[in-house]
């Protein structure tokens, strides 16, 4: 796997809408995203032609990636934000041209599909850092993410995960007055549970949202993980039933991509939506419903693996990146977990 050389302060970053072009009716984070960019981080964000529209055609998306990973005065990309249709923009991607000009891609959610498809060609990206929703984050952004988001944009070292003390996943309505000065929920984290093997583990890292990874398995789209691959996983917005999530961990249980993992890593469940809003007694029974079913898959397709549960690596607040195809230390005994950026 090649490591993409990393940006610098004052580089310019290309801000792309692969999936979806949610800038075009949410202008409030994305702005503040933008501008996040500009004046936290010191890089200037370039927009493509799709980025602001929704419904774009895949092949216009597509042209948008290429176009940015072939610019040489481009040092990363940027997804402004997940969604649902990213799987299109496959078949009009060169293949050749991403290989030879490899850049820091970073993504999460729907942006699995375009993190697999650089893996497969042995490049590695960035699970996590979207612009609108970590960029964009109502208030301030979380000292966690911040920290995690600043060491894979510039860093090449070794960066140590860190259990949060707080969490949400009710997030402040994009739609709010005042949007950027809102103050986000949060709620005390109990952190990490650890389960499975107690031993220190190695590996390249391989998964991502367990959602989108189905899809690519139905089209015949995904780039299958090396042998020793430390699988993580975490679920979206959809809250998919915990019945569901055992059938798509078994799935993959029975290609026998987790026969030999070392590790899994699952992200803290999203248990509220403003589409679904548990109560709080019925969020305590999804994630814990779900946290049963990644232990039954677990238990018949990884036996000898570590596990580890509630990472801040997806949907929730705050969101730690992992390195996608990149190295990853897991250390059940010192309960310790560090990624290489």
């Amino acid at each position: 796997m090649r490591y993409p050389t990393k940006p610098r302060p004052g580089s310019r970053v290309a801000v792309i809408s692969p999936s979806a072009g949610l800038p075009a009716i949410h202008p409030a984070p994305y702005e503040l995203g933008l501008r996040r960019l500009r004046e936290e981080f010191k890089l200037e964000p370039v927009e493509y032609p799709t980025t602001r529209i929704m419904n774009a055609p895949p092949a216009d998306r597509a042209r948008d990636v290429m176009a940015a990973f072939a610019d040489p005065t481009i040092d990363a990309v940027l997804s402004s934000i997940g969604g649902d249709d990213q799987l299109r923009i496959l078949r009009h991607l060169d293949p050749a041209v991403l290989s030879a000009n490899p850049k820091p891609f970073f993504g999460y959610s729907d942006n699995t599909t375009l993190l697999n498809y650089l893996y497969g060609l042995g490049i590695v990206g960035y699970h996590g850092g979207s612009v609108m929703v970590q960029l964009g984050r109502a208030g301030d952004l979380h000292p966690l993410t911040r920290e995690s988001l600043n060491a894979a944009l510039f860093g090449s070292d070794w960066f140590e995960l860190t259990p949060s003390a707080d969490y949400t996943d009710e997030p402040v309505d994009w739609l709010t007055p005042d949007y950027p000065s809102a103050s986000e929920r949060m709620f005390p984290s109990s952190g990490w549970t650890w389960h499975g093997a107690v031993a220190a583990v190695t590996g390249p890292l391989w998964g991502g949202n367990i959602e989108v990874l189905t899809w690519l398995l139905a089209a015949d789209k995904v780039a299958a993980p090396p042998p020793g691959a430390i699988f993580f996983a975490e679920t979206s917005e959809d809250m998919p039933p915990a019945t569901e999530v055992y059938y798509m961990l078994r799935n993959l249980g029975e290609r026998g991509w987790l026969a030999d993992v070392p590790a899994i890593l699952m992200g803290r469940p999203k248990c509220w939506e403003r589409t679904n809003p548990l109560s709080p007694a019925a969020k305590q029974a999804y994630a814990d419903d779900q946290r049963a079913a990644v232990l039954r898959a677990a238990a018949e397709y990884a036996p000898d693996a570590v596990l580890v549960l509630d990472l801040d690596i997806g949907h929730t607040d705050p969101q730690q990146v992992l390195p996608y195809g990149g190295e990853a230390r897991v250390d059940a005994q010192a309960r310790r977990i560090s990624v290489r950026y």
